[in-house]
């Protein structure tokens, strides 16, 4: 079926980077407004930034936007604020081509994955689903809880996802002790989260007060988390996830910069508990971004999340400043995923595992199937919009097709 161009989601008040090539041009920076792709290189040399202080020579040449991400916030909002004036006047016709002959590519070198749980809402679901006690870990309320992922296996929306072998304990054998079994994960799905992109380096060992965390925060993308959930079961006693988790992340193309968001900011959650002082925020931390997860089989389409960032208990800014309290670097293009998204009633849910009661109680979709977890030809459709329809600041999509997993 054909994909939603997502037109609306890209006005003026947007401006995302992402980084795309095409017949016609070699890959490069580039933006986007409405269905038009804007390469950058063009722009910049036909001199339209001569008045951007501090912005290099053929920045925007490069095949990923680590280098321009790594600027001064002052420096990328001169540049935001000339795009927007000249984006209101037509462009020469070797500028710009359309969203449907160019191939969007991964927006950012990504040197380090960290993947936070910050949803209260999802960590007592999860918990009263898997182990019928919905009580959150015992740091959840004085730090956000993470751990780091495989950054080889981060891929760009449309990017298919192969179903993962793994070690698991095999539900359908009549033992009362379950034996644990090598194959194809019986339990796969997704976790619907933001993913924030580092962007000015932070040296190691400095540390960060997360009131200061914008400052290295260069924007946001829609992020899911494919999660093999037998496996990752198998393999949590008593670590964290490994293989239930490594083998694929999908992230979508356009990077959605904190001063588009600025507009969409809203208080985030108060504290449960006097926190230590780096993780101390101001009151207006979160953001109103809609979500919406999509399960698209044969040929139908389900809705079955419409979730909020809000519902989030944790800020990325305090996600950041936390990373750094060890003494860790944050490095630009580093990607901090939020964990799953998912708020108070029965549809803001952000993943199967909670929906399904960890597949308990299959949801059933409009062409009539229903699902525990995800079959193979399964589409997961993720998208987001900050501050609800007609804003024009979006996302666009995160997809991916779940494929059978590889022979034995």
């Amino acid at each position: 079926m054909t994909s939603p161009s997502y037109s609306s989601h890209f006005s003026i008040a947007n401006i995302p980077f992402g980084v795309a090539s095409s017949k016609s041009h070699p890959i490069q920076c580039v933006t986007r407004l409405e269905n038009e792709v804007v390469f950058l290189v063009e722009l910049q040399q036909s001199g339209i930034f001569t008045e951007v202080s501090g912005l290099p020579e053929g920045i925007f040449q490069k095949s990923t936007l680590n280098e321009y991400a790594a600027l001064d916030k002052s420096i990328q909002r001169q540049v935001r604020a000339v795009l927007q004036e000249v984006l209101k006047k037509p462009l020469p016709a070797n500028f710009t081509e359309d969203i449907s002959g160019v191939t969007l590519h991964l927006p950012v070198s990504v040197g380090g994955f960290t993947d936070f749980s910050c949803s209260l809402h999802h960590v007592r679901n999860a918990g009263r689903a898997i182990m019928n006690d919905p009580t959150p870990p015992p740091g959840f309320f004085h730090f956000p809880v993470g751990y780091n992922g495989r950054t080889s296996t981060i891929v760009i929306s449309g990017t298919p996802i192969i179903r993962p072998n793994g070690h698991f304990y095999d539900r359908s054998s009549s033992s009362e002790k379950k034996p644990i079994i090598y194959g194809p994960s019986r339990a796969m799905d997704y976790e619907l989260e933001i993913g924030l992109i580092v962007g000015k380096k932070l040296d190691a060992s400095k540390g960060l007060n997360a009131k200061d965390a914008d400052e290295y925060i260069f924007g946001m993308v829609i992020l899911n988390d494919w999660s093999s959930r037998d496996v990752q079961g198998c393999e949590m006693k008593p670590l964290g996830p490994l293989n239930g988790k490594s083998f694929g992340t999908s992230i979508s193309p356009w990077v959605i910069t904190l001063d588009a968001l600025e507009p969409f900011k809203v208080p985030g959650p108060k504290p449960e508990v006097t926190l230590a002082s780096h993780l101390e925020d101001i009151s207006i931390s979160s953001y109103d971004i809609g979500m919406t997860v999509e399960i698209i089989a044969a040929g139908q389409v389900s809705t079955v999340t419409e979730s909020n960032h809000q519902h989030l208990h944790w800020s990325g800014r305090q996600m950041a400043a936390h990373l750094a309290s060890a003494g860790t670097d944050l490095e630009t293009g580093d990607i901090l995923g939020t964990g799953t998204v998912s708020g108070p009633d029965e549809g803001t849910l952000g993943c199967l595992i909670e929906m399904t009661k960890a597949g308990k109680e299959p949801i059933r979709l409009v062409d009539g199937s229903t699902r525990s977890y995800l079959e193979d030809g399964d589409v997961v459709r993720m998208t987001a919009m900050a501050g609800g329809a007609g804003s024009g600041v979006g996302f666009g999509e995160c997809v991916g097709e779940l494929k059978p997993a590889r022979s034995l």
